[in-house]
């Protein structure tokens, strides 16, 4: 029987769909690095989400491992190339949290022109400070989505649908598809220069990595506000608080942070930036999904040797 490691909380159906096809899960979350590597031998697949990191020394400690699922999209917390090295496949869910993940960087953008957060504490504080938290309207403004995938498309259907003017970077992203959504295909120099708010939607690889930095930022509007849902390596957070500072960027909605968890920041208690702990994808039904589709995607890979959503399965011979 093959055995499977929960190696990050998941929603109780992963186990069920696991042993229901014939396979023998085992959970064991929040394990420090040293435990995992004393443990990873026993396993023939693992499913992790965000908060297991599968180093090079823990993939080379894996010596049955045939395969890695991640419960999310991002795989930047897998060593592809080393478990490529080792014909171990790595597969994501990339559909599973597109919705929960796009409607919360929408709220995001909401709660951002209207200082929805600030307002609240002052309001439970016994406040009555209508003058100070004056916002914007979305309509008529518009927004420009950097990475047009699957959860950019999502963000960019409830722009239009909130009457914004949508334009999109993505070097994927074809202008027939573009006309199909609606939306304006522009170069990244151009969504800079017209955009009032940006929203990320990248993945985190070489090319992306602080992609929000100071000769970006001097491209954008005086007064934009920024979302980043997507990861927080994409941003340079010191070049990002200093424009906050100077007012050239008017707020920041942020979810994801360079070192997570972050329990402190340099972000934290200004007043134009609604922070959030990496909840995007966080929702009983998006869990719910990605959990399924993950033990799905192991149990086909081991009993049937079908794959689903490989992110390396170039690299990995059949």
């Amino acid at each position: 029987m093959f055995k499977v490691l929960i190696a990050d909380k998941a929603d109780k159906l992963c186990e069920t769909v696991l042993r229901d096809r014939g396979l023998e899960p085992v959970v064991k979350t929040g394990m420090a690095p040293n435990e995992l590597k004393a443990c990873i031998a026993e396993y023939d697949a693992i499913i992790v989400r965000s908060a297991t990191t599968l180093t090079r020394e823990l993939v080379e400690a894996a010596t049955k491992l045939k395969a890695v699922a991640r419960a999310g999209s991002g795989v930047d917390n897998i060593d592809v190339p080393a478990c490529s090295e080792k014909g171990v496949l790595v597969m994501n869910t990339p559909f599973g949290n597109t919705v929960s993940t796009g409607e919360h960087a929408v709220a995001m953008m909401m709660a951002l022109a209207r200082h929805i957060p600030q307002a609240n504490a002052s309001t439970h504080a016994g406040k009555w400070e209508k003058k100070k938290f004056e916002g914007v309207e979305l309509t008529g403004k518009t927004l420009g989505v950097v990475g047009c995938g699957n959860i950019g498309q999502v963000v960019a259907e409830r722009g239009l649908g909130l009457k914004m003017n949508v334009v999109a970077f993505d070097p994927v992203l074809t202008p027939e598809k573009a006309k199909e959504l609606g939306v304006r295909l522009v170069t990244l120099d151009e969504l800079y220069a017209q955009a009032d708010f940006i929203t990320y939607h990248v993945a985190m690889v070489p090319a992306t990595k602080g992609m929000i930095n100071q000769d970006a930022l001097a491209k954008m509007k005086k007064g934009v506000r920024l979302i980043n849902c997507a990861r927080g390596g994409i941003m340079m957070e010191a070049d990002v608080k200093a424009a906050l500072d100077s007012g050239h960027v008017a707020g920041l909605a942020c979810d994801v942070y360079a070192t997570e968890p972050a329990t402190e920041h340099m972000f934290f208690g200004l007043e134009n930036v609604v922070c959030t702990p990496h909840i995007a994808a966080s929702t009983k039904d998006a869990q719910v999904t990605v959990a399924r589709q993950a033990a799905e995607q192991i149990a086909d890979y081991l009993l049937d040797k079908v794959r689903k959503h490989a992110v390396n399965g170039d690299k990995v011979a059949p």
